[in-house]
């Protein structure tokens, strides 16, 4: 399922799920301080491009968790709407369940992604 998976994935969302990431990373890049959340904005819009076969693992610590919040307020939210909502209309159909699935998986990372590391 990996590569056909990911092909597949890449033409019906997968291409709008990472220019969502790679997006909200080069806003993140224009000031400063925002470049290592911008970088990590980065990784996941590579995951988004091919996530089939991948795994998230999370993690995180004080300063993670601050990033985290001030992630939310700044694009977070949003892009897990975003992501969440195509994950609904993707379920709507059995063939769409497991790139609903991926969607699924790409919300939850856009909630905290800082400390979230690509297997």
């Amino acid at each position: 399922m990996g590569c056909i998976g990911n092909v597949l994935w890449f033409i019906f969302g997968g291409f709008l799920a990472g220019l969502s990431w790679f997006v909200i990373g080069l806003l993140w890049c224009i000031t400063i301080v925002g470049i290592p959340v911008g970088v990590q904005c980065f990784k996941f819009a590579k995951l988004s491009f091919c996530p089939f076969g991948k795994e998230v693992e999370f993690g995180g610590g004080p300063v993670r968790l601050l990033l985290n919040i001030l992630w939310l307020f700044f694009g977070g939210i949003e892009l897990a709407l975003e992501f969440a909502a195509f994950g609904i209309i993707l379920c709507a159909t059995i063939i769409g369940i497991p790139f609903g699935l991926q969607m699924f998986k790409l919300a939850q990372l856009a909630l905290m992604p800082l400390g979230a590391k690509v297997k």
